[in-house]
């Protein structure tokens, strides 16, 4: 046996779930969104067509790789929708909710396929089988009183000419296109051309032959451009051939005479795209594949109707599939890239400019390109915020269905981006936001005109750019947040607060843990769980989160993040030896403390008064147990900093600068350390930490409370 033979009856067909299971997906969420914004009263043939290509797609996926539940069910979802599409049925709200249904469940079993959830009882599967299967009765019943009816004749006879054939687009694959045509009449196959395949030395090898070109006869009611735009969704048009042989009322029986096709060598196309010949002998017992035609060899093959095999053919390289792994690999090597690069800079600093110039020059040139391979690297784990608020038209229908409220979302920025690892991350945040607007905030249809509202309230989702940060609203125009309910439910559990509060401090107790000002719990909001884990993941994430509300116009709720976890803009400190890097999203302003600016309070430690608010201060030598060299305040630089609402001023030895810095995890390499979030490498190649502003500033505030 060859190499290559070898080589085929090694290949391990479980290498290609990854490609099924991400274009599944991606089948089912354009399908959501389609459902989600479909008209039942007005909607047009490419939405259901649309609609019906997806779960046509996730069908032949799953026949394909023996995952017999997902089929079943998808060819359900299917039959059913060819009904509505072709005007036999009408399409209607329960519907779109049998299907919205049936894609969640889609979703689970694709999980549990993948091992990251528990698998989907059959029971769930059948129930949702049979409420498909119950909107085709009123058409079976139908179609059965005019059974003794004759059927229409075919108006066309038309030729369909597959070929030529190449490694994606094979002969083995016509056999899945024409059992789909057969829902447009008869199909009967009438011949095949073939060539000698050749040798590894260019030579005709005699007896075996690859088919070159296969050619079936419809009897149809469809039209010859019809049926070529059916087959478009189906196969690469340029590779398939329709004409007229006969226009007539009736026509005649086919041709009785069929070539036989002699079957394909196994082996002769490459076992790449979505026509794989395979021997029989080569597969596994246990290994599960859908049976095709050409002798003791069977077809692998997967049908994407969303992605036709020009792309293939064409060589269309718009997008290719990377793990995370490799590009996380990449930005990490990239990272390691900008810090020699700047090592080099602060070593060339000392030299001389004049005798060096062209060493300068090339230093200059390296740490341009360097910067652009940095950007460049970094867009590559760049997306759109449209793949985070896409989840959420889905949401706010079946919230609002469930509390009985008219609502509309409105989304603005959806081209934003943002590192895909923090989208990730804001989503189950953002949901939490979005479902206590949708409880919370907006009031009863009723209750809303009584107010001389619009009966339909609005929720937005925005997401925009400001500085070197992204913000994401979640804002409502319903009741607003209630300052005085608020601060009493805050007195009933025994926090510490005071009329004398801002606004913003006041609507900052509703991210306390067990904090809620709902007088009645439901399945949606109510239990007082969830804002501080909101705020809690959001810190994580290096961001902050901040509210406004006006009691009976709404509330508006802001996220601001990093646009990436990799890379940190920071101001740079020293105290004593060691420098220190504090996030610039936290850092409000710096200044130099006039002689007695700062005052001792007894029990409370120093405070410093700034624009009418008295600030503590801390140490952050005296927070890391260090020596400083500014023993007094006016010696050295306060810094201003807000996290969760609150601010402080640290003290620290001078300003060393602004840094683009690579962010390096201080639990991946050594462990957590209290205050410190990570680590990054500076120029001169001293490590410097970066600061946990949250933790310094609790620390601070903290005296303050405690001597309350």
């Amino acid at each position: 046996m060859s190499n290559e033979s070898s080589a085929d009856s090694d290949f391990d067909f479980s290498e290609l779930h990854g490609l099924f299971f991400d274009e599944a997906a991606e089948h089912l969420d354009a399908m959501e969104a389609l459902l989600l914004g479909i008209d039942v009263s007005t909607a047009d043939d490419e939405q259901l067509n649309a609609i019906f290509r997806a779960a046509h797609s996730i069908k032949g996926g799953a026949a394909t790789f023996g995952f017999t539940d997902i089929t079943e069910l998808t060819h359900q979802m299917e039959t059913v929708f060819d009904r509505v599409r072709k005007g036999q049925m009408p399409l209607s709200t329960a519907l779109v909710d049998v299907f919205l249904a049936s894609g969640d469940t889609l979703k689970s079993m694709l999980l549990a396929l993948k091992g990251d959830s528990p698998g989907v009882p059959e029971a769930d599967v059948t129930a949702l089988c049979t409420r498909l299967r119950a909107f085709l009765e009123p058409v079976t019943a139908e179609s059965k009183t005019q059974a003794a009816a004759p059927a229409p004749a075919a108006k066309h006879v038309l030729e369909l000419e597959f070929g030529p054939f190449d490694k994606t687009f094979t002969a083995a694959s016509v056999d899945g296109v024409v059992a789909d045509l057969k829902d447009f009449g008869s199909v009967e196959e009438i011949g095949a051309a073939s060539a000698s395949t050749k040798t590894g030395r260019g030579k005709a090898s005699g007896g075996k032959r690859r088919i070159t070109e296969r050619r079936f006869l419809i009897q149809t009611e469809v039209s010859a451009s019809d049926l070529s735009d059916a087959i478009a969704f189906m196969a690469d048009p340029e590779r398939v051939k329709v004409s007229n042989v006969q226009d007539h009322a009736a026509s005649g029986a086919m041709k009785d005479s069929v070539k036989a096709v002699e079957p394909e060598s196994p082996g002769s196309q490459n076992e790449q795209g979505f026509g794989l010949f395979v021997d029989a002998a080569t597969l596994p017992a246990s290994q599960p594949v859908a049976a095709g035609t050409a002798g003791s060899s069977k077809v692998i093959e997967m049908k994407n109707a969303a992605k036709p095999a020009a792309a293939h053919a064409a060589g269309d390289a718009g997008s290719i599939r990377v793990s995370v792994e490799k590009v996380d690999q990449l930005i990490n090597l990239v990272g390691e890239l900008v810090i020699t690069q700047a090592m080099l800079a602060q070593t060339a600093s000392k030299a001389d400019p004049v005798l060096y110039e062209s060493l300068f020059n090339g230093l200059a040139t390296i740490e341009r390109n360097t910067r652009d391979l940095q950007e460049a690297a970094m867009s590559i784990r760049m997306m759109p915020m449209s793949v985070a608020f896409s989840r959420f038209p889905r949401v706010v229908r079946d919230v609002a269905a469930k509390l009985g409220k008219e609502v509309d979302l409105v989304t603005a920025g959806e081209g934003t981006e943002l590192d895909k690892g923090l989208i990730e991350r804001i989503v189950d945040p953002l949901t939490h936001l979005v479902r206590n607007s949708l409880d919370h905030g907006l009031e009863p249809p009723d209750e809303r005109v009584a107010k001389g509202k619009v009966r339909k309230g609005t929720v937005t989702l925005r997401a925009y750019h400001q500085g070197g940060a992204i913000v994401i609203d979640v804002a409502d125009d319903g009741r607003g947040l209630n300052r005085e309910k608020i601060l009493a439910k805050a007195k009933e559990r025994g926090m510490t607060v005071s009329d004398g509060m801002s606004d913003g401090e006041v609507w900052q107790l509703i991210f306390e843990a067990g904090f809620s000002t709902a007088d009645v719990v439901t399945d949606v909001s109510g239990r007082g769980v969830g804002m501080d884990v909101v705020r809690r993941n959001i810190q994580e994430m290096g961001g902050r989160v901040e509210i406004e509300s006006t009691d009976g116009v709404g509330t508006r709720i802001s996220i601001k993040l990093p646009l990436t976890l990799a890379i940190l803009d920071g101001m740079s400190v020293r105290v004593g030896k060691e420098v220190f890097i504090l996030p610039l999203t936290c850092v409000v302003e710096s200044l130099q403390p006039a002689a007695g600016a700062v005052r001792t309070i007894a029990g409370c430690g120093c405070v410093i008064a700034v624009r009418g608010d008295y600030l503590p201060v801390i140490s952050l030598a005296e927070a890391f147990g260090m020596h400083g060299k500014a023993d007094r305040p006016e010696q050295g630089i306060l810094v201003i900093l807000e996290s969760e609402g609150k601010k402080s001023a640290i003290l620290v030895d001078e300003l060393v600068g602004q840094h683009q810095v690579v962010i390096k995890s201080m639990e991946a390499n050594y462990r957590k350390v209290a205050g410190i979030s990570g680590a990054t490498i500076m120029g001169d190649g001293r490590v410097a930490m970066i600061v946990d502003i949250a933790h310094i500033v609790g620390l601070a505030n903290s005296r303050i409370e405690m001597a309350a």
